[in-house]
């Protein structure tokens, strides 16, 4: 695979970026639990919003202890309420105008409880530290499959650096105290491009079978990887095979645990909308009739993009490049904003990185680095606020505590667009071939 090698041959410049990466990580965290989050409980309090465990993994272990355990319907109102008991400290009134509009359901299909089935004796607080870490971890460890992934090589000291960073987001930050199961099915996508590089294809499809946990984060990447299965049939018929067959044991499974639980499952889903989800990114940008006008451009390009590279090779330009459109588009199209699902975004911006001598025209130039500078943005402003708060009581630091959160609605359409213009850069219109070296650059 091509190999990318960034700017400066000194030994010492990978052990400066790691050091920096330190002193950025240190600052988030820093920022994170002195200033951010003291700054929204005190907000709840003036609110009189309740607050509970405020956990989303509380969701899916109580409903997996109250189908494994007691043979009870996870999905059915008494669990809701008990959800919404744990979550927000009691059941929700909607007589109180202080009470948040999300419910709090399990609103997962049923075989994630076999995933969660190793818990459900154990002490939710004893859970909750542990998946703390772990969710933190899979974070960390899915940059490095996702470099893979895209074909993008560099020397490790850089790959440890970027995973210092990528576990020092607000989206890491969010994991680490509401533990959502984005991260562990970002890590799960990030695996299976990483075992298909390495022709471990059986593993790579069952991963991606467990990344249906949420359907919602991973459909366009399991699509993206079954239509290569398809289209290289001799080549990728082992990972078809493999999904399919672990699709049909976790439904089977699931089925015999709790028999036309899909029933329930899709109700919950049809519900969903009335109290779970927001704007998706182009509909807070855009009028209604200009956003579903960009949502249907920003698809029809994606699919015309990856059924032209529906043959790539594991590892190559257009495979990484096909990952990130299926990220982005993911990441635009879904109707919430929290967060935690944004580092699905990692291979999207992998991608971007070796675009500084390739990328055509000063417009895809100013995509890219506006891209990053929104992240950017974050780490820095957060890393000065924890500054601040040396030399100020962090109290007086509340009022300003969002900051860090300027740039975190820009970084999802920059990003499109970054990918978008990008693409047309080296491919065209047409999409047929890259203008420039169908490798990364070597820079």
């Amino acid at each position: 695979m091509p190999k990318v090698n960034l700017h400066g041959s000194s030994q010492s410049l990978p052990w400066l970026v790691l050091v920096l990466s330190a002193v950025v990580s240190f600052g988030v965290w820093h920022w994170a639990d002195t200033i951010f989050l003291p700054a929204n409980t005190v907000a709840a309090i003036v609110a009189s919003r309740p607050m509970g465990n405020n956990s989303d993994l509380y969701a899916r272990w109580l409903g997996s202890r109250a189908v494994l355990l007691y043979h009870r319907n996870p999905y059915s109102d008494q669990v809701t309420r008990e959800i919404q008991t744990g979550f927000y400290g009691r059941p929700l009134d909607p007589r109180r105008p202080a009470d948040p509009p999300f419910q709090e359901s399990f609103v997962y299909p049923l075989y994630v409880v076999f995933l969660l089935a190793p818990t459900v004796t154990t002490p939710f607080p004893t859970v909750q530290a542990v998946f703390r870490w772990l969710l933190l971890l899979s974070l960390a460890g899915s940059v490095p499959l996702w470099l893979q992934a895209v074909g993008f090589r560099t020397q490790r000291l850089y790959v440890l650096s970027a995973m210092l960073l990528a576990s020092s987001t607000y989206a890491a930050v969010l994991e680490f105290h509401m533990q959502n199961l984005a991260a562990l099915v970002i890590f799960l996508l990030a695996a299976a491009g990483a075992l298909l590089v390495r022709n471990y294809q059986t593993l790579a499809g069952f991963c991606l079978a467990l990344a249906t946990i949420k359907p919602e984060v991973s459909w366009l990447m399991v699509a993206w990887f079954l239509l290569w299965a398809i289209a290289t049939y001799s080549e990728g018929k082992r990972l078809l095979w493999s999904f399919l067959g672990t699709m049909l044991g976790l439904i089977v499974a699931a089925e015999a645990l709790l028999p036309h639980w899909m029933t329930s499952f899709f109700a919950a889903v049809r519900e969903y909308p009335t109290y779970g989800t927001e704007p998706n990114i182009f509909q807070i940008f855009l009028p209604s009739l200009s956003a579903e006008f960009a949502m249907a451009v920003s698809v029809i390009l994606m699919i015309a993009y990856c059924w032209r590279w529906k043959r790539a090779v594991p590892g190559s330009l257009e495979f990484g490049w096909a990952l990130a459109w299926a990220a982005v588009v993911t990441l635009a199209l879904l109707p919430k904003l929290s967060a935690y699902n944004q580092p699905i975004l990692i291979p999207a911006l992998a991608v971007l990185i070796p675009q500084q001598e390739t990328a055509v025209g000063l417009f895809a130039r100013a995509l890219r680095k506006g891209a990053f500078a929104c992240q950017i943005w974050q780490w820095l402003a957060a890393l000065g606020l924890s500054v601040c708060s040396l030399f100020v009581p962090a109290a007086h630091l509340f009022r300003v505590s969002q900051w860090p959160l300027f740039t975190f609605i820009a970084l999802i359409p920059v990003t499109l667009l970054a990918i978008m213009f990008g693409t047309v850069s080296r491919w065209g219109i047409a999409g047929s071939k890259p203008r420039q070296d169908r490798k990364f650059s070597n820079y």
